[in-house]
């Protein structure tokens, strides 16, 4: 079953990766211009169920997917999914071969000076994984113990921003690998989101995986470029009418079996 989950991953990375190669310029500043393109081209992460899988059809699908596709629907064009991963997801956007990003991304401060961000339309948490024998109660723990993240994730943030000297973090790049990572014991724990750490104990229900703490609360929006200000009106337009209307409700319900969540700010 761990071999299953970690190959599905990989093919959605390997898809990633090969259908990155193929796009094409999608420079579109404004719904006029996506309207005359065509279509809104969406850049999601492929990797992390349930927002961003590859489905049986091999094509994206998720909780991510399914906005992305509400978006086109609201704004009356056909959407284009383009698979991204955690590192090149924002370099995507810069450099127009996305529209935009509906691709788990948390709202930081860092990242806010690269893209414009979109009211929160999810929310995760950010903690630590490990098996229940491995003692861990607080961050002073952490020291002399072999730390997974994802390369350039709010995992990898949190992890890095509280890890005291002496602790062994190691970056992998990608979600998939983290976890293939702790399910080998080649780290001790990993910095991970809950819906991965729901995943993961699904996984391996014997091993005893449990939450040891929480960094953070992470409210997800949908990333802009900077100068896109009346698709990013647009855009939290959109996301507050599918929060009224009960649109956005119906796929969290769908995807991760609860309701909505508060998705203010930490």
């Amino acid at each position: 079953m761990k071999r299953t989950f970690i190959r599905t991953v990989a093919a959605g990375l390997l898809a990633a990766a090969t259908l990155g190669t193929a796009v094409q310029t999608a420079a579109a500043q404004t719904v006029d211009q996506i309207k005359q393109k065509g279509k809104l081209t969406v850049g999601m992460l492929v990797d992390f169920p349930p927002f961003g899988i590859m489905n049986t059809d091999n094509q994206p699908d998720g909780y991510d997917a399914d906005v992305a596709k509400l978006m086109g629907k609201h704004m009356g064009v056909p959407v284009e999914i383009v698979p991204v991963t955690g590192p090149n997801r924002i370099p995507y956007l810069q450099t127009n071969k996305v529209d935009v990003l509906v691709a788990s991304l948390g709202i930081t401060p860092e990242r806010a000076k690269q893209v414009q961000f979109s009211a929160p339309y999810a929310a995760i948490e950010i903690g630590l994984l490990a098996p229940a024998s491995t003692a861990i109660k607080d961050a002073e723990a952490m020291k002399g113990k072999r730390i997974g993240v994802t390369r350039a994730s709010t995992q990898d943030t949190a992890v890095t921003a509280v890890a005291p000297q002496g602790t062994q973090i190691m970056r992998f790049d990608d979600d998939a690998s983290a976890v293939q990572a702790l399910l080998s014991q080649q780290v001790d724990a990993i910095g991970v989101s809950n819906v991965v750490a729901q995943e993961i104990k699904k996984l391996a229900p014997g091993a005893g995986y449990e939450t040891k703490m929480v960094f953070r609360r992470q409210p997800n929006a949908i990333a802009l470029r900077p100068g896109q200000d009346e698709l990013l009106a647009w855009t939290n337009g959109f996301v507050e009418t599918v929060k009224k209307n009960g649109e956005l409700e119906a796929i969290h319900q769908k995807w991760l079996g609860t309701g909505l969540p508060d998705l203010s700010a930490p």
